[in-house]
Formats: structure tokens, C-alpha cells, sequence
């Protein structure tokens, strides 16, 4: 699979700045190029690499100065690190481009198949069960009763959808995943034995989600456990029964989120934060990582850190302090045997 210059600059609006018949076949970091690979520069830190880059071809920003010669073709665009996701899209779409349904699958003759879907080696597709155009379901997925998977759907190997989840159009569920699982529910009785509580609804997935491998999401009590379109799940995230989370919120790795939190639009979650159940979060929130959220956050666009959380600008403040807290527990401590002293 080869490019030219001009060609891969047609595709991103660029402007061809060289050799414009050169030709790529491979994709290297800047500071690992090689003759005949597409590179880009986005990060100013990575600069002087492009001085000595062997890339044949390479995508900077528009407004790219350059302070001595350079040896690669230079495509120039708006975000240099936009149009180079952009190429690595199509390239994934490339490589990935499988048809057709494995012999070894197993598909329930009550289910709906699209077309030109694929079906890897020990699928199994339950009852009643509905597949849409394009969609790549790969080696030992399993999709049970009832399950709706939408248009250009990818599902990674070994992912696990219970009945009844309903997943939309683009949207992409990595290895491992676990989808409608029993969300937690058991209610103590008299003697403290405990007794579990039936987990009926489902999980509701919406357009242009992206899950990461072995995340969770369990399915509701009574309703619906809610993924809104746009939302970006890391790794091993957990989402608890009755969650909603809104668009475009993102969440980094092992982030958990207990039953029945509601989550607001464009939030952004780091790693290891932990939400508590029958809370809210505001539009736009943002938490760093091992945050401890314990009540409802109202407000829109703040900024919260630390276990319980609070506002960023309060935590920064305090942790000045905290270093010297036994310091501070010392100079207490002598200041009270002093006043002890004079009231004696």
C-alpha cells in the first residue's frame, strides 16, 4: 500500500512542500524514521528530529518554522496531529477491512445479519438477535438474546454482551469487555444473610462510543444503564447498574463509577477516580486522578481534586501544608507543653 506526497495531502487539505510524487508505505515516529515512512511533528519538543529524520514524508503545522534544512517532504496542514490520526484511521480501516462469516461461528437462525458484516471463528449470536451493515465482530465474541448491534460496529475478541444490549452505529468494544453483567444488588435481610435482587434491565450503548479492554458495565436494576454517544471509556473502567453517563465525557483507567450516578456532558475523569451511588455530576467536571467523590458536584466546568474531592484551586492551597503537617503536629505539641508550663 503506497502514497504519494500529493496524495495523502489531497486527502487532509494540506500543502505539499517538496517532492510531491514521493511515495510512503509505512508509518515511524519522527525520531525512529525511515526512507519510504509517513512521519509528523505536532509536539515542539520533538523539533530537532526533524532535522535528522530519514521520513521520506512529514506533516507539520501550517505555521512551521524551519531553522536549518530539511532533507523530508513536508506536508503542512491546520493540527499536524489531527490529519495524522486522521491517516492512521484510514490505515487502521485498511488492515481491518475483513468480510464474511466464519464456518466455525455460530448465529441462531431467529438473529438478523447486515451486510458485508464479519463474524470470526467461535462467534456466537444469540436469539432474536440483530447485527447491522459493516459491522466486524471478532473471534470468540459472544452476543446473546436480543441484542441489537448497530452499523459499522467493531467488537475485539473475547468481548462478553449479555442479553438484551443495545449497542449504536461506530461505536467500538475492545477485548475483554463484559456488557450487561448483574450490577451489584443484594438487600440484607433480618438475619444479615443477604439476599440478591433481580438485575432486569439492559445496557443502552449509543453512537460513536469507544470502550476499553476489560471494562464493565453492568446492566441496570429496572431500566437502563446509559452510555450517551460520544463517550471514551479507558481500560478496566467499571460503570455500576442505573449509571448514565453524557456525551462526550471521558474516563482514563480504572475509574469507578457506583449505581445509579448520573454524569453530565464533555466531564473528564483521570485514572483511578471513584464516584459514589445516587450522586450527580455537572456538565464539563473535571477530575483528577484518584479523585474521591462522595456528593453531587453542581458545579458546571469546575476543576476537583484530591480524597473527598474539592476544588482544585482549595487543593493546591492545601497542599502546601500538607508536607509539613508533622512539623506542624510538633511545633503544636511544644507550644501545648509550654502553656502547660505557665499554668502550672
Amino acid at each position: 500500500m503506497k502514497f504519494t506526497a500529493a496524495q495523502i495531502a489531497g486527502l487532509l487539505a494540506g500543502a505539499v512542500e517538496g517532492d510531491p510524487e514521493i511515495e510512503v508505505s509505512s508509518i515511524a515516529r519522527i525520531e525512529e524514521g525511515q526512507p519510504g515512512a509517513l512521519s509528523f511533528l505536532a509536539n515542539p519538543k520533538y523539533t530537532p528530529y526533524i532535522y535528522s529524520t530519514t521520513s521520506s514524508v512529514v506533516i507539520v503545522n501550517r505555521d512551521f518554522v524551519a531553522s536549518e534544512p530539511i532533507r523530508a517532504t513536508l506536508i503542512r496542514v491546520a493540527d499536524a496531529y489531527s490529519a495524522f490520526a486522521q491517516v492512521l484511521r484510514l490505515v487502521e480501516q485498511f488492515q481491518a477491512d475483513k468480510k464474511g462469516v466464519s464456518s466455525l461461528a455460530f448465529v441462531s437462525d431467529s438473529s438478523r445479519l447486515g451486510e458485508e458484516i464479519y463474524l470470526g471463528e467461535f462467534v456466537v449470536v444469540g436469539q432474536n438477535a440483530i447485527i447491522g451493515n459493516r459491522s466486524k465482530i471478532y473471534p470468540q465474541v459472544y452476543i446473546g438474546d436480543r441484542c441489537e448491534i448497530g452499523e459499522d460496529v467493531v467488537i475485539h475478541p473475547g468481548a462478553k454482551l449479555y442479553a438484551g444490549t443495545k449497542v449504536g452505529n461506530r461505536s467500538v468494544i475492545h477485548a475483554g469487555c463484559v456488557i450487561g453483567s448483574d450490577g451489584f444488588g443484594f438487600a440484607q435481610q433480618q438475619d444479615q444473610h443477604y439476599e440478591k435482587v433481580p438485575q432486569t434491565g439492559i445496557v443502552v450503548i449509543e453512537e460513536d462510543v469507544e470502550i476499553g479492554a476489560n471494562t464493565t458495565i453492568d446492566r441496570a436494576t429496572l431500566g437502563s444503564t446509559i452510555i450517551r454517544k460520544g463517550v471514551k471509556l479507558d481500560n478496566l473502567v467499571q460503570i455500576a447498574h442505573n449509571v448514565e453517563v453524557g456525551e462526550n465525557t471521558v474516563m482514563a483507567a480504572q475509574t469507578g463509577v457506583s449505581g445509579s450516578t448520573k454524569i453530565g456532558r464533555n466531564c473528564m475523569f483521570g485514572g483511578q477516580v471513584g464516584l459514589a451511588g445516587h450522586i450527580s455530576i455537572a456538565d464539563g467536571v473535571k477530575l483528577a486522578a484518584q479523585s474521591g467523590v462522595g456528593s453531587s458536584i453542581r458545579e458546571t466546568g469546575g476543576i476537583f481534586m484530591g480524597s473527598p474531592a474539592f476544588a482544585l484551586s482549595e487543593y493546591k492551597r492545601a497542599s502546601v501544608h500538607f508536607k509539613r503537617l508533622d512539623q506542624m503536629a510538633k511545633k503544636i505539641q511544644e507550644l501545648e507543653q509550654k502553656i502547660e508550663s505557665l499554668n502550672r
